[in-house]
């Protein structure tokens, strides 16, 4: 009987004092591991069946963050850093308007991607906010460059580089491109498919067969 009733009181008191526990770190791990899945299968899911939607997620996100990194509250939020350089905009010396020119043309593609589909009419929205966003940005580089080189503006010299939000630009519009050749020329191979497909079907259901070859 001393027996039975020395178990469960072991048993407890090992519980007690963390020694059949889990460990500390089990739980933090465990969360580690399904984060990392959840992100694995997010971006899987962005690159096979959507990448024109990863490269609008990019558009949106990484000008914002360069300028926020660049700026000179490099702790403070993106929403103080927009106000401060919109109130003080030039376009020779701010890059405020780079961030937005990005945003503006992923929405457009998005919408675009949304209403359209990968066909045509999406690969020339495309190909029109990419070409329009380029210029731009040129029409930046060549206002912003040679002002920073003599030294002129503090707010370029600031910015930690405006050479890297117009190159990430110019990426990402290239990015664009890309993406929007390759969603075209896979919806055009579906179409021809479906197509042949259909015709297929009616030339069956019409009782039209192929004729065969003569007879050797």
């Amino acid at each position: 009987m001393e027996k039975k009733l020395l178990l469960p009181l072991a048993v407890a008191h090992k519980h007690a004092h963390g020694g059949g526990g889990e460990r500390p770190w089990a739980r933090p791990w465990r969360w580690a591991k399904t984060a990392f899945f959840v992100a694995a299968m997010l971006a899987s899911l962005l690159l096979v069946c959507a990448p024109p939607l990863l490269v609008v997620l990019l558009d949106l996100a990484l000008p914002p963050a360069l300028l926020l990194r660049g700026g000179d509250g490099g702790g403070g939020s993106l929403a103080l850093a927009v106000v401060a350089q919109a109130r003080a905009f030039d376009f020779r010396s701010s890059l405020v308007d780079l961030p937005a020119v990005s945003a503006a043309r992923a929405l457009l593609i998005l919408c675009a991607y949304v209403a359209c589909g990968g066909g045509g009419a999406y690969l020339g929205v495309v190909v029109a906010c990419a070409a329009g966003s380029v210029c731009y940005v040129l029409a930046k580089a060549a206002a912003v460059l040679p002002r920073r080189a003599a030294g002129g503006a503090r707010a370029v010299a600031a910015a930690g580089g405006p050479e890297a939000m117009l190159l990430l630009s110019l990426a990402l519009a290239a990015a664009h491109l890309a993406v929007a050749y390759r969603t075209s020329c896979r919806e055009r191979r579906r179409m021809l498919v479906y197509r042949i497909d259909v015709e297929g079907a009616v030339r069956l259901k019409g009782g039209h067969q192929t004729p065969k070859g003569p007879k050797q």
